[in-house]
């Protein structure tokens, strides 16, 4: 098992659980900062929360923590298997008996081939291929659907831990395989059985698991389709560095979002590029001109709620930009910063919040 997740507020009652977030590769993530967000948004007064921008989860379970009801949305349908899996799911968890299940080929199973034909030798082993056309054919038969995305959730996570970088960005499967010197990686996590690493984020998931008493949601719909009212809406949205360059997490994570729609993933792929991609969706939020307006849309389909912004000190657009923006709705706009240093960066920068009310 990895290392739980600590809290700093789990003995002062500010929050009635304290069930520990899973450990996460996903760029971006908010698992290490939750503890100071929370620290930041304690105080405002709120019994429902949106998460615009859902990704890894962990702002909704840190709300689901807190006793709120929480509507996770993200766009990505990889994403919101997340979502159902930790936050909508408030009983269901995976037996051993049941993982056994799902690691082994079934006679009577037909199993397609599809991974193993398509994507040899650019993101794992041939046999690697095959175990995940096996395995993820096995998790797509579970009838419960949150036992289908806990499962889902701890074969993406097997995925990613076991790539370069954790990402899908690139065909670079030799940097694994080569027997050359390294100074990055994992090598040992790298080699680890898919097996060992699914069992291992079984567990995990199963330990995030818990019934808050509330009737929380996973969803999947445009940002700016989001459902208003809520007392709280929480926007992390894609990040565009200075030089207009963004985050694109569908280009990055488009292997799990394959998996989730493995029937049709051929149709999917943009055959193209190198890496087996799939096909492009033109975005506002990676748009360094549009970007700007998709915030002002989002902001004021919202403005009744308390917003608060994650984000980041050298973005498009300025924190300036975005503070004036929501001055425009709102009469109380205060930031909250803290160091960070992020993956793949080099520099350190500042991680903020912008809240308002």
């Amino acid at each position: 098992m990895y290392p739980q997740q600590r809290s700093l507020f789990s003995q002062n009652g500010l929050r009635p659980f304290n069930y520990p977030f899973p450990s996460t590769r996903y760029q971006g993530s908010k698992r290490s900062l939750v503890d100071w967000i929370w620290e930041n948004v304690q105080h405002l007064p709120c019994n429902t929360v949106l998460d615009v921008f859902g990704g890894t989860g962990a702002v909704s379970h840190l709300f689901k923590n807190a006793g709120k009801q929480v509507t996770y949305n993200d766009v990505l349908s990889f994403n919101r298997q997340v979502g159902i899996a930790l936050i909508e799911n408030n009983e269901h968890t995976l037996s051993k008996g049941e993982v056994k299940h799902l690691l082994v080929r079934h006679e009577l199973q037909p199993y397609p081939n599809f991974i193993e034909k398509t994507f040899e030798g650019i993101y794992f082993t041939n046999e690697e291929n095959t175990w995940l056309d096996i395995v993820n054919t096995n998790v797509a038969s579970l009838q419960n659907p949150y036992k289908k995305a806990l499962a889902q959730f701890a074969l993406f996570q097997a995925c990613l831990i076991k790539r370069p970088y954790n990402l899908f960005h690139r065909a670079n499967l030799y940097m694994r395989t080569a027997s050359v010197q390294r100074s990055f990686g994992n090598k040992t996590s790298w080699d680890t059985p898919f097996e060992t690493h699914f069992r291992e984020f079984v567990q995990e998931a199963n330990a995030a698991v818990f019934n808050n008493s509330r009737d929380n949601k996973a969803i999947k719909v445009d940002a700016l389709e989001t459902p208003i009212g809520h007392d709280l809406v929480y926007i992390d949205s894609p990040y565009l560095n200075k030089k207009g360059v963004g985050v694109d997490y569908a280009d990055f994570y488009h292997f799990l979002e394959g998996l989730v729609h493995y029937s049709r993933w051929g149709e999917l792929i943009d055959y193209n590029s190198k890496h087996l991609r799939l096909k492009r969706q033109s975005s506002q939020w990676h748009n360094a001109k549009m970007i700007l307006e998709a915030f002002n849309t989002l902001i004021k389909r919202h403005h009744k709620s308390i917003l608060v912004i994650s984000y980041r000190d050298d973005g498009i657009p300025t924190k300036e930009q975005l503070i004036t923006l929501l001055r425009q709705y709102k009469n109380h706009v205060y930031e909250a910063t803290i160091p960070q240093k992020y993956a793949l960066a080099h520099k350190k920068n500042q991680e903020l919040l912008l809240i308002a009310q």
